[in-house]
């Protein structure tokens, strides 16, 4: 059982949100739509996956969101040569006091910034699966817990770039969602080449909100109210993916409880204290999309994952009622 959030605490989350978002847009140029995504993952406490070639910003979004907020932050560049004790630690032992002391890897952090995850081998790879999804790294059998809110936001390069190792789905699963930075529009493009011709906007930028803020934020946006009939299209919608013939791996349960989570924060952000299904299908795709994987037949005839849902999400009946009022009253 929890508590519905306030009208105060939803307000107080879309003003500190839009903050962030402010901030971050003053590095991240002509990408608003991107910077909301990201905040709101940020705020579903999941991890983000940023999948675009080289040299579109991707690093430069992950530490643009990582500075906004007053935290500590890893950093780790994947290599071919990364080992698992580079990124959780190691125990090492100190011969004059005749003791074991670990020293704690870079994912010790509130913020950890993976730069081209799939440059490692997939065995460092999996060394994060504990990470994203326990909050725990056991190393020597020992088990460490990590700081919260603990938040991956990793880039990689697209899988047919030269030194890359696709990730395992298990490793893919632990991603909320996977965005796309792209290329900016022209104008966007020039309005970035006069803010960066003399500095660096990111060496500007200083945090406009504290861990204390982003860990009230995150228990605000998990108790958003979304009625049963919202729950019922997020499940609907991941039961298609798994029945759909143009699909071999359809959402897993945990893709459905992280696409709700990602849905109310996205309510949240708006200002609103309850789930649309218009939230659902604006995070549709970059929840869903990066866990599913096209049938042999889909791959034959040449049709995308993202065309495949999109025709599910086309067929999927709505909710009865489109906005639901939430019932002030205790929920489970």
């Amino acid at each position: 059982m929890h508590a519905l959030p306030t009208a105060r605490e939803v307000d107080d989350l879309a003003t500190t949100s839009q903050r962030i978002r402010t901030a971050m847009e003053t590095v991240i140029t002509g990408r608003p739509d991107l910077v909301r995504l990201t905040v709101a993952v940020l705020l579903a406490e999941g991890h983000v996956l940023l999948e675009d070639v080289p040299g579109v910003g991707k690093t430069t979004l992950a530490k643009t969101l990582a500075r906004s907020v007053d935290c500590s932050v890893g950093r780790i560049q994947f290599t071919p040569d990364l080992l698992p004790s580079d990124l959780t630690g190691v125990t090492i032992y100190r011969q004059e006091q005749h003791e074991f002391e670990f020293r704690p890897g870079p994912v010790f952090a509130n913020v950890v910034i993976g730069d081209e995850i799939n440059r490692a081998s997939p065995k460092t790879q999996s060394a994060l699966l504990e990470c994203m999804q326990e909050g725990q790294t056991t190393i020597d059998g020992t088990t460490y817990q990590l700081p919260r809110p603990f938040l991956v936001i990793a880039t990689q390069n697209p899988i047919e770039m030269e030194g890359t190792y696709a990730l395992p789905e298990a490793q893919r699963d632990r991603f909320m969602a996977r965005l796309s930075v792209g290329y900016p529009s022209r104008s966007a493009e020039v309005e970035m080449l006069d803010r960066q011709e003399a500095v660096d906007p990111l060496a500007h930028l200083t945090p406009v909100a504290t861990i204390a803020e982003l860990s009230s934020m995150i228990d605000v946006a998990r108790r958003l109210y979304a009625a049963p009939g919202i729950k019922q299209y997020v499940v609907d919608l991941a039961d298609a993916t798994r029945n759909d013939p143009m699909l071999r791996l359809g959402a897993s349960p945990r893709a459905a409880i992280q696409l709700l989570r990602a849905a109310k924060a996205s309510a949240a952000m708006a200002g609103r204290d309850h789930v649309l299904p218009d939230d659902v299908q604006e995070l549709a795709a970059p929840v869903l999309v990066h866990r599913l994987l096209a049938s042999t037949d889909a791959r034959l005839s040449g049709r995308s994952v993202e065309e495949t849902l999109e025709a599910i999400l086309a067929r999927t009946r709505l909710p009865a009622s489109r906005a639901s009022a939430p019932d002030r009253r205790a929920i489970g």
